[in-house]
């Protein structure tokens, strides 16, 4: 079971603070969960997020089903044991990563047939055998399976995935109930037990269609929170700001907002001041690995040559080892010379970054100035930020 206890509201935008209960960790939100797609945040080791401040994990449960099998996984201990660490998980349905195999996948009533992007083998997922995934891998949170779309589709197709992620949301849940008690549960969540089921809102850019997912998933029954799903996926920045805004009188107050797959600081901040709780993104490690580091002053291109000699760090503002220790200099000659240890430190400087930036958010929305915190930042990052992808 997994508990929402929200502690301060923001007086002049949506912006709360509160804190997750779960069963192994108690989570300060708003916050960043960082990506482990693989049961891996690629290039950082467990530890190094815990120092960073992280707090929850993601990893996916159609990357893991393929690869090396939720059955493997189970019969190891469970993820918390197979990637070392001891927080919460949250595991995505892969609903867009199977949704996103344009050509291999064939879509009915009863699920997704499609074929794997590892070695072609024929596969099915339904929401029942999502769920039991999910359940072997032992998630403290675990996603519905949902009919994903792109961000430009139109209302018809809108619609029709909606109506199908509600229906297959009811079947997610009658296979959650089913499952609730079984042996295998109770011994890969002997740490704290217990897993949870969040529904996602579908309903593409359409906020009417968004408004009445919102409320037929409220009458299906009582969640421990909701994700907002299918947004960073093409559409116009400004749309997603009309659905986060259209949501936030539909979904209850007392319980946990997770925005799939956003993770730009600026889309943070945004989201944030539109009442979200949760984030998540592959973007800090992806741009990373690419030689793009988050800054207090936009990003910075580490590739560049006017930062051959620079002895500055990535940012002046910035706390994390790899500003405290290393200079651009270094950073830049560490890149261009292809060395690995460039890709590790520029994904944890990100990574520190977008988890500090939550932690000022907090601390702005607890002092009573996030307003104007906001409105800084959003101007200190007023740049075009790249859609990342899955």
């Amino acid at each position: 079971m997994i508990q929402y206890r929200l502690q301060r509201q923001d007086r002049q935008s949506k912006a709360r603070v509160g804190r997750l209960c779960t069963a192994r960790a108690v989570i300060d939100t708003p916050a960043f969960m960082p990506v482990g797609t693989l049961a891996t945040v690629r290039a950082l080791d467990p530890l190094e997020l815990r120092q960073a401040g992280a707090s929850m994990l993601l990893a996916n449960a159609y990357h893991l089903h393929l690869r090396p099998g939720d059955d493997v996984i189970q019969e190891l201990g469970g993820l918390h044991r197979f990637m070392a660490w001891d927080g919460p998980l949250l595991t995505d349905s892969g609903g867009f990563q199977v949704f996103s195999l344009q050509g291999l996948r064939r879509v009915d009533e009863e699920g997704v047939e499609f074929r794997s992007h590892i070695d072609g083998s024929r596969r099915r997922f339904t929401p029942e055998l999502v769920v039991r995934i999910q359940r072997r891998l032992g998630a403290d949170v675990m996603m519905q399976f949902d009919h994903v779309i792109p961000g430009q589709a139109d209302r018809s197709t809108a619609r029709d995935a909606s109506e199908r992620s509600l229906r297959w949301l009811e079947r997610s849940r009658r296979e959650f109930e089913r499952t609730r008690e079984a042996v295998v549960v109770a011994r890969l969540t002997d740490q704290g037990g217990g897993q949870t089921l969040f529904p996602i809102v579908q309903g593409g850019t359409f906020v009417e269609l968004r408004r009445e997912a919102a409320r037929a998933i409220r009458q299906m029954g009582d969640w421990d929170g909701y994700g907002i799903g299918g947004l960073s996926v093409g559409e116009p920045k400004h749309s997603m700001m009309e659905v986060l805004e259209a949501l936030d009188p539909e979904l209850p107050q007392d319980r946990p907002r997770y925005l799939m797959g956003v993770g730009f600081p600026s889309d943070l901040v945004e989201g944030i001041r539109r009442g979200v709780d949760l984030f998540d993104c592959v973007a800090p490690t992806r741009m990373g690995r690419n030689g793009t580091a988050f800054t207090s002053q936009g990003r910075l291109n580490i590739k560049n040559a006017a930062l051959r000699s620079d002895p500055g760090p990535l940012d002046p503002e910035c706390s994390c080892s790899v500003c405290t220790r290393f200079s651009r200099a270094y950073l830049r000659h560490l890149f261009v010379s292809e060395e690995l240890l460039a890709l590790r430190l520029l994904s944890l400087h990100n990574v520190h970054f977008l988890l500090e930036l939550m932690r000022r958010a907090r601390s702005a929305i607890v002092s009573g100035h996030f307003g104007a915190w906001a409105t800084e930042w959003i101007e200190r990052l007023a740049y075009t930020e790249p859609e990342p992808a899955a």
